[in-house]
Protein backbone atom coordinates (compact mmCIF):
# COMPACT_ATOMS: atom_id res chain seq x y z
CA UNK A 1 0.00 0.00 0.00
CA UNK A 2 1.47 3.57 -0.69
CA UNK A 3 0.35 6.63 1.52
CA UNK A 4 1.16 8.84 -1.59
CA UNK A 5 1.63 8.25 -5.26
CA UNK A 6 3.79 10.90 -7.34
CA UNK A 7 3.81 10.99 -10.77
CA UNK A 8 5.71 12.54 -13.25
CA UNK A 9 3.42 13.91 -15.94
CA UNK A 10 4.44 14.10 -19.83
CA UNK A 11 5.10 10.45 -21.06
CA UNK A 12 4.23 9.00 -17.76
CA UNK A 13 0.12 9.83 -17.12
CA UNK A 14 -0.06 11.48 -20.81
CA UNK A 15 0.33 9.41 -23.91
CA UNK A 16 1.25 11.41 -27.43
CA UNK A 17 1.73 14.82 -25.23
CA UNK A 18 -2.17 14.47 -24.44
CA UNK A 19 -4.29 12.83 -21.73
CA UNK A 20 -6.02 9.94 -22.24
CA UNK A 21 -8.79 7.96 -20.56
CA UNK A 22 -6.32 5.76 -18.98
CA UNK A 23 -5.83 9.11 -16.77
CA UNK A 24 -8.69 9.41 -15.58
CA UNK A 25 -9.18 5.57 -14.63
CA UNK A 26 -5.66 5.89 -12.62
CA UNK A 27 -7.25 8.72 -10.95
CA UNK A 28 -10.59 6.93 -9.86
CA UNK A 29 -8.28 4.10 -8.90
CA UNK A 30 -6.30 6.24 -6.30
CA UNK A 31 -9.34 8.21 -4.90
CA UNK A 32 -11.57 4.52 -4.48
CA UNK A 33 -8.20 4.02 -2.44
CA UNK A 34 -8.28 7.09 -1.01
CA UNK A 35 -4.62 7.52 -1.65
CA UNK A 36 -3.48 10.76 -2.85
CA UNK A 37 -1.83 11.64 -6.53
CA UNK A 38 0.81 14.54 -6.20
CA UNK A 39 1.90 15.55 -9.99
CA UNK A 40 5.86 16.42 -10.18
CA UNK A 41 6.18 18.10 -13.39
CA UNK A 42 8.19 20.29 -15.31
CA UNK A 43 5.60 21.88 -16.90
CA UNK A 44 4.11 25.45 -15.16
CA UNK A 45 3.00 27.25 -12.61
CA UNK A 46 0.16 28.29 -14.59
CA UNK A 47 -0.19 24.71 -15.82
CA UNK A 48 -0.29 23.90 -11.71
CA UNK A 49 -2.93 26.09 -11.22
CA UNK A 50 -5.03 24.25 -14.21
CA UNK A 51 -4.56 20.84 -12.64
CA UNK A 52 -5.96 21.97 -9.48
CA UNK A 53 -8.98 23.55 -10.77
CA UNK A 54 -9.67 21.15 -13.46
CA UNK A 55 -9.46 17.80 -11.34
CA UNK A 56 -10.43 17.72 -7.87
CA UNK A 57 -8.98 14.75 -6.77
CA UNK A 58 -6.13 16.78 -6.57
CA UNK A 59 -5.11 18.75 -4.33
CA UNK A 60 -0.90 19.19 -4.61
CA UNK A 61 1.18 19.78 -7.79
CA UNK A 62 4.90 20.25 -7.73
CA UNK A 63 5.80 22.10 -11.06
CA UNK A 64 8.67 23.54 -12.84
CA UNK A 65 10.93 20.61 -12.32
CA UNK A 66 10.80 21.27 -8.35
CA UNK A 67 10.85 25.45 -8.05
CA UNK A 68 7.11 25.39 -6.67
CA UNK A 69 4.41 23.43 -4.83
CA UNK A 70 0.95 24.55 -5.55
CA UNK A 71 -2.11 23.53 -3.19
CA UNK A 72 -5.43 23.69 -2.60
CA UNK A 73 -7.41 23.70 0.23
CA UNK A 74 -11.26 24.35 -0.25
CA UNK A 75 -11.63 26.93 -3.59
CA UNK A 76 -8.19 28.57 -2.11
CA UNK A 77 -4.87 28.00 -4.15
CA UNK A 78 -1.74 28.86 -2.65
CA UNK A 79 2.22 29.08 -3.76
CA UNK A 80 5.63 28.03 -1.87
CA UNK A 81 8.22 28.85 -4.44
CA UNK A 82 11.23 26.77 -3.31
CA UNK A 83 13.95 29.11 -4.40
CA UNK A 84 14.98 32.89 -3.47
CA UNK A 85 13.48 36.04 -4.72
CA UNK A 86 16.90 36.61 -5.82
CA UNK A 87 17.20 33.67 -8.08
CA UNK A 88 13.91 34.36 -9.57
CA UNK A 89 15.27 38.14 -10.23
CA UNK A 90 18.72 36.59 -11.91
CA UNK A 91 16.72 33.97 -13.66
CA UNK A 92 14.41 36.71 -15.01
CA UNK A 93 17.85 39.10 -16.21
CA UNK A 94 19.18 36.22 -17.80
CA UNK A 95 16.30 35.73 -19.80
CA UNK A 96 16.90 38.97 -21.39
CA UNK A 97 20.16 38.46 -22.50
CA UNK A 98 19.01 35.09 -23.54
CA UNK A 99 16.42 37.04 -26.19
CA UNK A 100 19.40 38.90 -27.71
CA UNK A 101 21.51 36.05 -27.48
CA UNK A 102 19.71 33.73 -29.53
CA UNK A 103 16.95 36.08 -31.08
CA UNK A 104 15.30 33.64 -33.14
CA UNK A 105 14.95 31.11 -30.46
CA UNK A 106 11.55 31.66 -28.92
CA UNK A 107 11.28 30.72 -25.14
CA UNK A 108 7.70 27.93 -24.84
CA UNK A 109 4.38 29.39 -25.09
CA UNK A 110 4.06 29.12 -21.54
CA UNK A 111 7.02 30.59 -20.20
CA UNK A 112 5.17 33.98 -19.73
CA UNK A 113 3.34 31.66 -16.58
CA UNK A 114 6.37 30.44 -15.09
CA UNK A 115 8.02 31.55 -11.88
CA UNK A 116 11.48 29.67 -10.98
CA UNK A 117 12.03 28.31 -14.64
CA UNK A 118 11.69 29.10 -18.15
CA UNK A 119 11.50 26.44 -21.09
CA UNK A 120 12.33 26.09 -24.81
CA UNK A 121 10.22 23.39 -27.17
CA UNK A 122 12.78 20.70 -28.12
CA UNK A 123 11.24 20.75 -31.80
CA UNK A 124 12.64 24.23 -31.72
CA UNK A 125 16.03 22.98 -30.66
CA UNK A 126 15.89 19.82 -33.62
CA UNK A 127 19.57 21.31 -35.61
CA UNK A 128 22.61 19.68 -32.84
CA UNK A 129 24.28 22.74 -32.85
CA UNK A 130 21.82 24.84 -31.73
CA UNK A 131 21.00 22.30 -29.24
CA UNK A 132 25.03 22.85 -27.86
CA UNK A 133 25.46 26.45 -28.51
CA UNK A 134 22.39 26.92 -26.07
CA UNK A 135 23.98 24.62 -23.56
CA UNK A 136 27.34 25.31 -23.95
CA UNK A 137 25.75 29.38 -23.16
CA UNK A 138 23.66 28.20 -19.79
CA UNK A 139 27.02 26.17 -18.52
CA UNK A 140 28.73 29.85 -19.12
CA UNK A 141 26.54 31.93 -17.30
CA UNK A 142 26.18 28.96 -14.53
CA UNK A 143 22.71 28.44 -15.40
CA UNK A 144 21.20 24.96 -14.17
CA UNK A 145 19.56 23.03 -17.04
CA UNK A 146 17.54 19.65 -17.82
CA UNK A 147 15.88 17.92 -20.54
CA UNK A 148 12.21 16.68 -20.34
CA UNK A 149 10.01 14.96 -23.05
CA UNK A 150 8.93 18.01 -24.30
CA UNK A 151 11.53 20.84 -23.13
CA UNK A 152 14.57 21.98 -22.36
CA UNK A 153 14.10 23.70 -19.14
CA UNK A 154 16.47 26.14 -17.20
CA UNK A 155 16.66 27.92 -13.97
CA UNK A 156 18.85 29.21 -11.11
CA UNK A 157 19.12 28.21 -7.55
CA UNK A 158 18.73 24.77 -5.87
CA UNK A 159 15.75 22.69 -7.99
CA UNK A 160 15.14 19.34 -8.54
CA UNK A 161 12.75 16.97 -8.20
CA UNK A 162 13.32 15.07 -5.01
CA UNK A 163 14.39 18.19 -3.10
CA UNK A 164 10.94 19.42 -3.57
CA UNK A 165 9.35 16.26 -2.77
CA UNK A 166 11.68 15.58 0.57
CA UNK A 167 10.99 18.88 1.45
CA UNK A 168 6.36 18.46 0.93
CA UNK A 169 6.88 14.91 2.23
CA UNK A 170 8.08 16.86 5.75
CA UNK A 171 5.54 19.12 5.85
CA UNK A 172 3.29 16.15 5.61
CA UNK A 173 4.95 13.88 8.21
CA UNK A 174 5.16 11.24 5.59
CA UNK A 175 8.41 8.84 5.05
CA UNK A 176 9.37 8.26 1.65
CA UNK A 177 9.66 5.04 1.78
CA UNK A 178 5.80 4.54 2.29
CA UNK A 179 5.55 6.27 -1.31
CA UNK A 180 6.04 5.38 -4.99
CA UNK A 181 7.23 7.27 -7.81
CA UNK A 182 6.48 7.14 -11.50
CA UNK A 183 8.69 8.72 -14.02
CA UNK A 184 10.02 8.19 -17.78
CA UNK A 185 12.19 11.03 -18.59
CA UNK A 186 15.59 12.46 -17.98
CA UNK A 187 14.42 14.97 -15.61
CA UNK A 188 13.27 12.50 -13.18
CA UNK A 189 16.83 11.19 -12.34
CA UNK A 190 16.79 13.28 -9.18
CA UNK A 191 14.06 10.45 -7.91
CA UNK A 192 15.23 7.77 -9.37
CA UNK A 193 18.82 8.81 -7.31
CA UNK A 194 17.16 9.14 -4.34
CA UNK A 195 13.71 7.81 -4.12
CA UNK A 196 13.72 3.84 -3.18
CA UNK A 197 10.22 3.03 -4.23
CA UNK A 198 10.55 4.62 -7.97
CA UNK A 199 8.79 2.96 -11.24
CA UNK A 200 10.04 3.68 -15.01
CA UNK A 201 6.95 3.14 -17.50
CA UNK A 202 7.70 1.24 -20.20
CA UNK A 203 8.47 4.05 -22.70
CA UNK A 204 11.52 5.09 -20.76
CA UNK A 205 13.53 2.50 -23.04
CA UNK A 206 13.79 5.83 -25.33
CA UNK A 207 16.36 7.22 -22.96
CA UNK A 208 17.47 4.27 -20.91
CA UNK A 209 20.93 4.41 -22.07
CA UNK A 210 21.11 8.39 -21.49
CA UNK A 211 20.04 7.52 -17.83
CA UNK A 212 23.07 8.09 -15.32
CA UNK A 213 20.62 6.34 -12.39
CA UNK A 214 17.64 4.30 -13.00
CA UNK A 215 14.80 3.56 -11.29
CA UNK A 216 13.83 0.57 -9.56
CA UNK A 217 11.48 -0.98 -11.04
CA UNK A 218 11.42 -0.87 -14.73
CA UNK A 219 8.05 -1.97 -16.63
CA UNK A 220 8.45 -3.91 -20.22
CA UNK A 221 5.86 -3.88 -22.51
CA UNK A 222 3.61 -2.02 -24.98
CA UNK A 223 1.20 -2.63 -21.90
CA UNK A 224 2.86 -0.41 -19.49
CA UNK A 225 3.68 2.13 -22.03
CA UNK A 226 2.72 5.64 -19.91
CA UNK A 227 -0.79 6.12 -18.01
CA UNK A 228 -1.28 2.15 -19.06
CA UNK A 229 2.19 0.95 -16.90
CA UNK A 230 0.63 3.56 -13.68
CA UNK A 231 -2.59 1.91 -13.86
CA UNK A 232 -1.10 -1.51 -13.92
CA UNK A 233 1.43 -1.36 -11.33
CA UNK A 234 -1.20 -0.11 -9.07
CA UNK A 235 -3.54 -2.25 -9.19
CA UNK A 236 -0.53 -4.77 -8.59
CA UNK A 237 0.43 -3.30 -5.40
CA UNK A 238 -2.58 -1.71 -3.94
Amino acid sequence: MHKIVFSDFDGTLTYKEGLSPIFFDVLSLLESKKTPLVIVTGRSLSWGHFLLTHFPYLTDVIVEGGGTIVSRTGKFITEECLISDADVKRLADFCVDFKLKFPNTPLSVDSFGRKTDRAIELHDLQGGMLFSDIEAYLREKNINYSTSNVHLNFWCGEVSKFKAVEHFLKLKGESASDCVFFGDSLNDQTMFKSFKNSVGVANIKSVMDLLQYKPTTILTGDENVGPWGVLNYLKKTM
